[in-house]
């Protein structure tokens, strides 16, 4: 659905991991205590939902929400860059949780305008930032990043508590892998 022209094996499609220096521009930001669409293997935070626990079914999420609470007693701030095969269902349930549970989500996706769920997460969003240039993600075989990805990225963020809509902002990819840059 979301791969016309990859030449990826299928195998690790949906396994590319964030660049850590991407994550981390955000991190300083947000201070993300949840990866919500990773593996054992390419997790960000402590607390993460794999592909066998299914991060669209929402008794994952409330228990993975409820174990934060129990063991850390903070409110749960997620990153989700999730698998790019379908982004439409991602980009639905995140709407639907940062709604739910009052609580902040963020997202890197492509940037593919052409695209309804697209204009869903923009109509949905408190913020949109476009990344220019093109993010090399984590080669889920090798561990190392990989060139010749064939869209933009851009990240919505969902924050029930923002008095932000729709702010876009145009961020420059270079100024992430800056290791003092952050935005906010």
């Amino acid at each position: 659905m979301g791969y016309l022209g990859t030449q990826t094996p299928e195998t690790i499609r949906d396994l590319w991991q964030t660049p850590k220096e991407v994550y981390q521009f955000y991190n300083k930001r947000f201070g993300f205590n949840v990866d919500m669409a990773s593996s054992e293997a390419n997790r960000l935070c402590r607390f993460y939902v794999t592909a066998e626990m299914d991060a669209l079914n929402y008794a994952t999420m409330d228990l993975i929400f409820d174990q934060l609470a129990t063991e850390s007693q903070v409110e749960p701030v997620v990153w989700c860059n999730p698998p790019y095969s379908d982004c439409r269902k991602w980009v639905n349930a995140v709407i639907e949780y940062a709604d739910i549970f009052k609580c902040p989500f963020v997202m890197l996706l492509p940037a593919d305008t052409s695209v309804q769920w697209f204009r869903t997460a923009f109509e949905n969003c408190t913020e949109c930032h476009l990344i220019t240039g093109r993010i090399s993600f984590i080669n889920a075989d090798t561990g190392k990043p990989k060139g010749g990805n064939n869209k933009g990225s851009v990240v919505f963020v969902f924050d029930p508590r923002s008095p932000l809509k729709q702010q876009v902002t145009l961020i420059d990819r270079e100024l992430m892998f800056k290791k003092e840059q952050a935005i906010g």
